[in-house]
């Protein structure tokens, strides 16, 4: 018998020889042990595992793996050297397709379970069709901390007696991912999957570069240093845009690795830097310089081309980006007389792809620099019907706002993680467009707000899309139409 109470006295708790059943969410899977169930990191349905408890309530626990009793048949050899250490893909011990289905189970589970509504039949989940060397943006960290798996100190028998041999301490100086749950100690990655190679090939040299001509690296403890951050991003038009992000302003060594990167890597059509003096690694407040180029690249989706800058967003897997929006262009059922509503717009890139269908797009954003982008990318695709507005839906969308532009035949919201506030919510419910297209990356949140608008519009459609292959990460795109009364 297995007693799970009295946790406090008793922080230690194994279970042993616990069946994975299932996948759970976020990640995490579950076993079931005397009718409670535990969800468990860092395996995969079908392993056997003895389990320490992190956290252990009356009808569930949580907890990681110390042991593998035996090893589910669904598992396959992980292709990255890095896997299970830099965070950066958390599945590749699993299949493709079983990452698939996985993720098609948590959305339903999430908009049943969650949301508790009715749903129509969900269209199959649109997978990616790379699922490797997919992501367009990539951030690297220099530090001089190296996270390893270090072995915990031995002990050695000398004729003194017993010594306790400390361990090894960590390489310093290191260029890569953060370590899943460290904010100072740093993969050094030699091979990434997640980009072409020409990223690989540039990080180890500017690495290399650094350590033979004595460049500081960046100490997340003491803050200083002149080398922080490394970000790439490659375009499918081709172009290429590099921003090197340096903790001090050093003219004369700046220049020397910015000239290295230039020489050694002629195909870059943006080189960059940005001065970054702050305790935190955000740059929505800095001004990045250009060293090399125009500033910003051109990528383009269908026949569509968007300008970026180094800090503007963009979807980060541009193929499926294509997909994704071809999804939502195709829920919101455009003839050419409706006028859109591109809600969280951003720099206006789902409401330019559905520009072509729509009499007209109005698009409403909190962040006027994305604004700035999407008023720019409207002109660029030469799109005289778009019109970009900076501010808060809630205040945005009165009266005054509806006489100028007129009322929403279709709404397209696209929130971040956290979903939409809820007097965004009820706004939908007031300005009662017949159609919402509700993209989503967390479908738990999609479903709690679901679950609101369910006082007026009926899911009419559902379907998910993988962005992030390798992860547990999923995006879902419901279209909802107004229920006949």
């Amino acid at each position: 018998m297995t007693y799970f109470y009295g946790v406090r006295k008793k922080k230690n708790i194994i279970l042993e020889d616990l069946l994975v059943e299932n996948y759970a969410a976020e990640g995490k899977s579950l076993a079931r042990r005397d009718g409670k169930v535990v969800f468990i990191e860092n395996v995969v349905p079908g392993d056997v595992v003895d389990v320490r408890l992190s956290k252990n309530k009356k009808d569930w626990a949580e907890g990681y793996p110390v042991e593998f009793r035996s090893y589910s048949t669904e598992r396959v050899t992980p292709f990255c050297q890095h896997f299970g250490v830099c965070g950066g893909c958390q599945w590749q011990m699993l299949p493709y397709q079983k990452q698939l289905q996985y993720k098609q189970q948590q959305v339903l589970d999430n908009l049943t379970r969650i949301g508790k509504i009715d749903l129509p039949q969900m269209e199959p989940i649109a997978g990616a069709p790379q699922d490797r060397f997919y992501r367009n943006k990539l951030e690297y960290t220099f530090s001089t901390k190296e996270y390893t798996a270090v072995a915990p100190p031995r002990k050695i028998r000398t004729e003194e007696g017993l010594t306790i041999m400390p361990e090894k301490p960590p390489p310093a100086n290191v260029l890569g991912f953060h370590a899943r749950g460290f904010f100072d100690k740093i993969v050094n990655i030699e091979k990434c999957w997640l980009q072409e190679d020409l990223t690989n090939h540039l990080r180890n040299s500017i690495r290399e570069f650094a350590l033979a001509n004595h460049f500081s690296f960046y100490d997340f403890r003491e803050h200083r240093g002149m080398l922080r951050n490394l970000q790439v991003r490659l375009c499918t038009t081709g172009e290429v845009m590099v921003n090197l992000v340096l903790g001090e302003d050093h003219e004369k060594r700046r220049n020397r690795i910015l000239e290295f990167i230039d020489q050694q890597f002629p195909e870059l059509t943006t080189l960059l830097y940005t001065i970054n003096l702050k305790k935190n690694d955000s740059l929505f407040d800095l001004d990045p310089i250009v060293y090399k180029g125009k500033g910003f690249v051109i990528e383009q989706l269908e026949d569509f081309r968007f300008k970026i800058g180094p800090k503007s967003f963009f979807q980060t897997n541009t193929k499926q980006a294509e997909k994704l929006y071809s999804i939502t262009r195709e829920y919101a059922e455009l003839d050419g007389s409706q006028v859109v509503y591109d809600l969280y717009c951003g720099t206006g890139s789902i409401g330019i792809f559905c520009s072509s269908k729509a009499k007209k797009i109005i698009g409403v954003e909190l962040i006027e620099a994305a604004v700035k982008d999407a008023g720019e990318n409207a002109l660029l695709n030469n799109i005289p019907h778009a019109s970009f507005f900076t501010g808060d839906v809630t205040d945005v969308c009165n009266n005054e706002f509806f006489a100028a532009h007129g009322r929403p035949d279709v709404i397209i919201t696209d929130p971040p993680r956290a979903g939409m506030h809820e007097k965004l919510v009820l706004k939908i419910l007031e300005m009662e467009a017949p159609v919402v297209v509700y993209v989503s990356c967390n479908p738990a949140t999609q479903a709690r707000d679901l679950a609101l608008l369910d006082a007026k519009y009926e899911v009419t459609r559902c379907q998910p899309v993988d962005m992030f292959p390798h992860t547990h990460h999923i995006e879902n795109v419901v279209q909802l139409k107004i229920k006949k009364q």
